[in-house]
């Protein structure tokens, strides 16, 4: 995980996103959601962290599998 200073702010940006999935930064950073996660706990201070993964813990939208094929299409459409 030998990830540049743009590399990690790109992670960091994209895990805040509760539009982005693991798999999309996965997709684009090719960091998996340990290596993000791990981005996350060692750059932000401990109460960002706290913050952050309190937000993300089941949520469906962070985790591609958990979402049903038409809400992938809406996300991607607000995209668009």
């Amino acid at each position: 995980m030998n990830k540049d200073t743009t590399e990690i702010n790109e992670i960091i940006q994209m895990a805040w996103c509760d539009k982005t999935s693991f798999d999309d930064i996965q997709a684009l950073t090719g960091s998996t959601e340990p290596e993000t996660i791990s981005i996350m706990r060692r750059f932000l201070k401990p109460s960002r962290f706290r913050l952050w993964r309190k937000r993300v813990s089941g949520r469906i939208a962070k985790h591609r599998k958990k979402q049903s094929v038409k809400n992938q299409q809406a996300l991607y459409e607000t995209w668009e």
